[in-house]
């Protein structure tokens, strides 16, 4: 998830062949749970023959294809999936490193793919309008600031400007934190539907406001809409999608934003003419809100959810409508297999930060810190000038060649991500951010290079907007979904989320005072240094669950007391 990319520009003043065949699922069980469990520090005691003769086995069988299984070229520029639904033969991935040694483990068993009479992808959509209004609102006060500040009087006080723009970011604060515990009490679509009411009122009040009080009022229920919409679409979305093209159907919530943000910037274009336009681009949030309460009314609820409150038949219909009849047997042997032997409440807010959880909940609040630490907000504020010293004179065109690197990295992302991988992504995506930085850093101090500093420039914010668009951004919001037992999954990825908007917050406020007092050169340099430091953290604490099932990630990762 990339909550801030343009946060921070907003608010201080930027304008504008099938081989070997699988192993049944008892004999692989124990391994699976073992080799997972190496990705958070736990060693194991020894390795069976067979698995080595197997992994021997497919990797022989790797070599010697091309492609197989499911094609996804991309899900967000129309390409068709047709009607999908979990194998009936299930994809095995393993890849896990050991702390102590490094022993790698890469299991791959061949998916067969099947034809289903169910489809997620209009639900997909659904969910998703929730990710582009995410984006919008927080594009949209950049063009806008300017003029509303004209409008309602305070284009000399530059306190209440700030407060229009980081009321946003309060209020997504609540917001991602409330979320989490409405998907638990009332399900997921009925959440959106609630979460649909602080988005419309809040684009109407902001569409409407004749003073400085009410736009804040607008942007605070604004931002309650955006953070609840930040911690149950990329939930939703994982909980509804086949194991197979999961990764990518989660990651085009990623690309959505990035979408919304695009959305944002152009309906800005009129107001150069029109100075009173920005009242319509705040209205034009109002009618994809109403556009997901409809839509939610007829979607689908989780079928994870439905289980846990004890709705089976529910959920057996949910299951039909996703992924057709024919796979409702096996997806519920699924879920029933994963809550075999537990018969435990919902978790509580206290029990996140027990020792059975700590550990794999500290992941996700550590991924979203990364995110924002790592300089996302420092590059896309200073975009802009980078821009401007290589001759491109237009702010317009500068965001748009940021926005426009944003979302092809992004629809790269989607087509790699069942077939690379989380892990991979993320520790190409953080390495890349760290060799911007430092080319950034270069650009702006080393002498040898002041006279192509402007094109360097220029060359290492795209290459850290690409990197960042890769991993960094759409990655946390899609794993944490997958790490998290289904028992705290919901207030996990809440809590984590709300971790995400602190440091925001945080950064956004005290970023301009770093670089005034150490130079923007050494804050790139610091920058640089922590996204080393997240691929180090990455390499030794994030697990692999490329083409494993929910229930299968959970069995493994958080065993049942």
């Amino acid at each position: 998830m990339q909550a801030s990319i343009y946060a921070a520009a907003a608010g201080v003043g930027a304008k504008g062949s099938v081989g070997c065949v699988g192993v049944p699922r008892r004999g692989r069980s124990s391994r699976s749970r073992r080799a997972l469990a190496a990705g958070f520090g736990e060693s194991r005691s020894r390795r069976t023959t067979d698995s080595r003769n197997l992994s021997l086995c497919m990797s022989a069988e790797r070599s010697s294809r091309s492609c197989f299984g499911l094609r996804l070229d991309s899900v967000y520029m129309g390409i068709e999936l047709g009607r999908v639904g979990p194998s009936s033969v299930k994809s095995r991935s393993v890849y896990a490193q050991a702390s102590t040694g490094g022993d790698i483990e890469d299991i791959e068993p061949a998916k067969i793919q099947k034809r289903s009479s169910g489809s997620v992808l209009p639900y997909v959509g659904v969910a998703c309008l929730g990710a582009i209004l995410f984006g919008y609102h927080l594009g949209v006060v950049n063009g806008a600031l300017e003029y509303l500040a004209k409008d309602l009087g305070i284009s000399e006080n530059t306190v209440l400007q700030g407060w229009v723009v980081s009321t946003l970011l309060a209020g997504a604060t609540v917001g991602s934190f409330t979320g989490g515990a409405l998907a638990d009490k009332f399900g997921r679509t009925k959440t959106f539907v609630l979460d649909a009411i602080p988005l419309a009122v809040g684009a109407f009040l902001c569409t409407t406001a004749q003073n400085v009080q009410t736009m804040i009022v607008g942007r605070l229920l604004a931002g309650i809409g955006i953070g609840i919409s930040s911690a149950i679409v990329p939930l939703y979305i994982s909980e509804i999608s086949p194991t197979e093209i999961r990764g990518t159907l989660g990651s085009v919530n990623q690309l959505f934003i990035c979408i919304g943000i695009l959305a944002a910037l152009v309906a800005g274009l009129p107001l150069a003419g029109n100075p009173l336009w920005w009242r319509t681009m705040f209205g034009i949030a109002f009618i994809p809100s109403i556009l997901l309460a409809l839509g939610m009314v007829f979607s689908p609820e989780s079928p994870r959810w439905l289980f846990q409150q004890g709705k089976i038949a529910e959920a057996e219909m949910s299951i039909k409508r996703l992924f057709g009849k024919e796979r409702v047997v096996e997806v519920m042997d699924d879920l029933k297999a994963a809550a075999r032997g537990s018969s435990e409440p919902e978790a509580g807010w206290f029990d996140l930060f027990s020792s059975r959880y700590w550990k794999v909940v500290s992941v996700g609040a550590a991924l979203f810190l990364f995110q924002q630490l790592a300089g996302i907000n420092a590059v896309v504020y200073y975009s802009t000038s980078v821009f401007r010293s290589a001759g491109i004179q237009s702010d317009v065109a500068a965001s748009a060649l940021v926005g426009a690197s944003n979302v092809l990295g992004t629809t790269v992302a989607s087509s790699l991500m069942d077939k690379q991988g989380r892990k991979s992504l993320l520790l190409l995506s953080f390495a890349g951010m760290a060799t911007s930085m430092v080319l950034l850093s270069l650009s702006f101090t080393w002498s040898v290079l002041a006279p192509y500093s402007g094109t360097l420039a220029v060359i290492g914010t795209v290459l850290y907007v690409l990197s960042f668009s890769l991993g960094a951004g759409p990655v946390p919001a899609l794993l944490l979904p997958e790490i998290f037992a289904s028992r705290i999954r919901a207030k996990a990825v809440a809590l984590s989320l709300g971790m995400h908007w602190i440091s925001n917050f945080v950064i956004g406020l005290y970023f301009l005072s770093f670089v005034n007092k150490y130079g923007i050169s050494k804050v790139y340099l610091g920058f640089a240094s922590i996204c080393l430091l997240a691929v180090l953290y990455i390499a030794g604490n994030v697990v692999e669950t490329k083409g494993r099932s929910l229930e299968e990630i959970e069995r493994a990762l958080n065993p049942a007391v």
